[in-house]
């Protein structure tokens, strides 16, 4: 019985694992890319020195509030699918995650250097890191991990062979 309970857990887990780390990797690097050049608009760049002189209370302030920003939307959302809406309900709080990760993602790279001068906040990171680092090194050692990560590289490689066929000399 255990071993069935077992083989079910990893059937469950493994592609939740494999999600997880393929948003992290490319979600969250395009959409730092797409943040750090809105930061450089002189508006933003100003608020984000003012966030970064904050004292640490306030930099944590600065770093939960931002999560207040996404009810609206998930209401909304709510709204969307009681009016039989469900395709604008998703999409709703698809855009709404995103945002909200991107600009969580931004928040926490000009936070950090504040924020980890209290040692609860530092313990707590170190932790969640080690965690999310055992995470990775277990899914990036899959097999079928290994086959996706071969496929996208051949698939990268087709694509710039075609870009660079088709590209005028």
């Amino acid at each position: 019985m255990k071993h069935h309970l077992k083989r079910a857990l990893e059937l469950a887990f493994i592609p939740l694992a494999a999600a997880i780390v393929f948003i992290e990797e490319v979600l969250l690097h395009y959409l730092g890319v797409a943040m750090a050049a809105f930061a450089q608009w002189p508006p933003v760049a100003r608020v984000e020195r003012w966030l970064a002189a904050l004292p640490p209370w306030a930099a944590l302030l600065a770093f939960v509030a931002p999560s207040t920003l996404v009810l609206p939307v998930k209401l909304a959302a709510v709204f969307f699918a009681l009016q039989g809406r469900f395709g604008l309900a998703a999409a709703s709080v698809a855009v709404g995650k995103v945002l909200a990760t991107a600009l969580l993602a931004r928040l926490y790279q000009v936070l950090r250097p504040t924020l980890v001068t209290m040692p609860w906040f530092l313990a707590s990171e170190t932790w969640l890191f080690t965690w999310r680092d055992r995470l990775y090194t277990f899914v990036r050692a899959l097999p079928a991990w290994q086959r996706m990560k071969a496929m996208v590289q051949r698939l990268r490689s087709w694509l710039a062979e075609l870009v660079s066929g088709a590209a005028p000399r």
